[in-house]
């Protein structure tokens, strides 16, 4: 059997989701439902924004920082020391030539494992960890990871897709196919309820202070995922082939079912570390 290779996953298709995804490659927060989808996307990142508290001078481990564009703009917009953390060689190359091209020297960014990251302890002033959890299978071990290296009176912020109900055998097995085109959209995921997050923060000492299920305000991310893989058809097809591109629209109509009957969804937590 093939062993999937996270890392591996991500660098084929980090290129072709700038154009799916969106510059930021998260879902988008929405409020009306009909904003653009890249002030959708700025809204999430607002959203963890608030949540980190954010303030000049700290230093912020990004976990699972993609191609950089919220690391960036954490630097960018709020004067803090962002190191950006990925399994992915290409998203750091994307990552580093982002701030560059910005003029930042207040973002980094290390090919590092979020579940083993070799950082110091208490070296950071917030974790910020967004759409990246759900990729790692040792839930407990990132979040160790996270609570490790905070300081005293530090916090972590984390957004992700998370499962709002028990999926029982039978269905599992009735819906395996559509678990098999999600993996292959999407790479080897396994959501979490939201709780279980809270739970493992708790048993590492930190205090959660938010909770928040905004599986509603996400919905229309999958719609414009959709029209931009109509937009750009000839561009990823380019990069993924034909079959990549149609598991990707196969993809978004599954999680919008997903989404529609309270299977999965998608939620933000804080924490933090007591002085």
């Amino acid at each position: 059997m093939e062993t999937y290779d996270p890392a591996a996953h991500y660098d084929r298709v980090t290129e072709a989701w700038g154009l799916l995804l969106g510059e930021e490659l998260h879902y988008g927060l929405f409020t009306t439902g009909e904003e653009p989808l890249a002030r959708a996307t700025a809204a999430l990142t607002e959203a963890m924004i608030d949540a980190a508290r954010l303030g000049p001078g700290l230093s912020v481990l990004d976990v699972g920082c993609g191609s950089g564009a919220p690391a960036c703009r954490l630097a960018q917009e709020h004067g803090v020391e962002v190191l950006g953390i990925t399994t992915s060689a290409v998203g750091v190359g994307a990552a580093t030539e982002r701030a560059r091209g910005l003029g930042l020297e207040g973002a980094r960014f290390e090919q590092r494992d979020g579940t083993a990251n070799e950082l110091p302890d208490a070296s950071f002033d917030r974790v910020w960890v967004m759409e990246s959890s759900h990729l790692m299978p040792d839930r407990e071990a990132l979040v160790a990871e996270c609570a490790r290296v905070l300081r005293p009176g530090g916090r972590m912020v984390l957004c992700d897709l998370v499962r709002r109900r028990e999926i029982p055998f039978l269905e599992l097995r009735s819906r395996r196919r559509e678990f098999a085109v999600l993996r292959a959209a999407f790479g080897a995921a396994r959501m979490d309820p939201l709780s279980s997050y809270a739970s493992l923060a708790s048993a590492h000492g930190l205090q959660v202070d938010l909770e928040r299920d905004i599986t509603t305000e996400t919905r229309p991310t999958f719609d414009r995922w959709l029209a931009n893989a109509e937009a750009h058809r000839a561009e990823v097809t380019g990069i993924l082939g034909e079959q990549s591109v149609a598991e990707f629209e196969e993809s978004c109509r599954i999680l919008e079912a997903f989404w529609d009957d309270g299977t999965l969804g998608y939620g933000i937590l804080a924490a933090g570390k007591p002085a």
